[in-house]
């Protein structure tokens, strides 16, 4: 960590000052040829500070003393200025127990160059082209996001927190020029390539999953349209909880009028339902996005929003946390030096039940089991449509023939309260990105669900 306990000379009111730097990193292949090939580093300083009951913000690219001072005393001026003209009585939530932190996920081993990133990409599109020539087209995208931040407080928190996320995303495509059909899968998450893949043969297997499927859906059904019993795979119920259930239960949606503002204590799902939005650890095991503090110095801890299908909390910054008596959460991040932190989720999840997921098929005679989630959008009611890539029929308690492209739809609450088993294995989705007014990388999943949803189809 720097010395930036140099500068409480320049706090008088409540402050936040944040150093920050952003790497980030794209290959992308297709048919073998590179499209994108680029290294992008962004980098400076910000300042936000709270003076009665408002916030000034300010930011700069250049990190140099000089400069540190004068934002300092720009976002000062900022805050004075604000709340010079509009009045508020909000008060900040203190927290003045703190401890200096400091954690780097980085790899330890020989990092790559970027030469050898390029030979690793053309290695994994070698194998697909050789293997698999029948294909229409193959597109290979490596992807790397390595997130440097330190603030220092004026309540003596100081934190130094660098998180590295490297992702593989293979699409492949087959059908016919007029009527291609697509599968995508991504690959990796926490961590430097270094740590994820010793070779590109660890991604051959997953590979070959994906190429198995793909010919499967060419050869598909369009299901049958209506509501259905379905079982939501990992990946699905981990996007049913992060789009249209986590979003409405961050605080500053519920302020707005979300759906969940009035459910508190309330049911909001079946009773063997349980929701929480882990802050760096679950299960004894670090979280594909890990948060330790948030970037508002707070030390981060598992936000609980929904306990045996009761709506239990919602999730915090500071003055919401204020506002509702409780201890913040941790949730405030910030993507980019020179943005402001919002409420955000961090890795949110359905827990598991205790069921086999194949016990989950046998139980439904005539429905589906939907996997891979494509594009999808929920509103503040907690209404969503999702895209479905992947996935099977079921008939008599047995997966049949794979189905063709199709969406869901409904309203999250309602089909929550639909739940009726939940397998016992959770699956991470590691390559989230959670677009609400700035991109965050977020982590999302679940266990399968069996419940009930209107499905798109003949």
């Amino acid at each position: 960590m720097t010395e930036l306990e140099k500068f409480n000379e320049c706090f008088k009111n409540y402050t936040e000052l944040r150093l920050q730097e952003n790497k980030n990193e794209i290959i992308v292949l297709i048919n073998g040829d590179c499209v994108t090939n680029y290294e992008k580093r962004e980098s400076g300083v910000s300042a936000r500070v709270f003076k009665n009951g408002l916030w000034g913000f300010a930011s700069c690219p250049e990190q140099d003393e000089e400069n540190i001072r004068k934002i300092l005393k720009k976002a000062e001026e900022n805050a004075a200025f604000i709340s010079s003209r509009v009045k508020s009585s909000d008060k900040i939530f203190t927290d003045p127990k703190h401890e200096d932190f400091e954690i780097n996920l980085s790899t330890k081993k020989q990092k790559l160059t970027r030469k050898q990133k390029m030979e690793f990409v053309k290695e994994i599109d070698t194998y697909v082209a050789e293997k698999y020539p029948d294909l229409k087209s193959r597109q290979i995208t490596y992807y790397h996001l390595k997130m440097n931040k330190e603030l220092l407080t004026s309540e003596g928190a100081h934190v130094s927190q660098i998180i590295p996320r490297s992702l593989l995303r293979i699409t492949l495509s087959s059908g016919t020029d007029s009527h291609p059909i697509n599968l995508s899968d991504s690959f990796g998450g926490l961590g430097d390539i270094e740590d994820i893949y010793g070779s590109p043969d660890d991604v051959f297997s997953g590979i070959d999953m994906l190429y198995d499927k793909l010919i499967k859906k060419c050869n598909g059904l369009v299901p049958d349209a209506g509501v259905k019993e379905v079982i939501l795979g990992a990946d699905l119920a981990g996007i049913l909880a992060h789009e249209a259930m986590g979003h409405t239960t961050e605080a500053d949606f519920v302020f707005g009028g979300s759906v969940a503002a009035d459910l508190l204590d309330q049911k909001v799902a079946s009773e063997i339902v349980n929701l929480t939005d882990f802050a760096n650890t679950a299960f004894g095991k670090t979280c594909p996005s890990p948060v330790y503090y948030d970037d508002e110095g707070i030390k981060a801890k598992d936000a609980v929003v929904i306990e045996n299908g009761i709506l239990k909390s919602y999730m915090h910054n500071r003055r919401s946390a204020e506002y509702f008596q409780i201890e913040p959460t941790g949730n405030a991040r910030a993507y980019k030096f020179d943005d402001e932190p919002l409420i955000r989720m961090r890795n949110t999840c359905i827990l598991p039940g205790n069921e086999k997921l194949e016990n989950l098929i046998a139980s439904i005679e005539d429905g589906y089991f939907l996997e891979n989630p494509g594009n999808g959008q929920a509103d503040s009611t907690s209404e969503f449509m999702f895209s479905v890539t992947y996935g099977y029929e079921i008939k008599g308690g047995k997966l049949r023939n794979a189905i063709k492209d199709t969406t869901i739809s409904g309203v999250a609450i309602e089909l929550l309260k639909t739940v009726t088993m939940i397998s016992d294995e959770l699956r991470w989705e590691s390559s989230g990105m959670c677009g609400k007014k700035q991109p965050m990388p977020v982590g999302m999943g679940g266990p399968a669900i069996k419940c009930r949803v209107n499905i798109g189809g003949n």
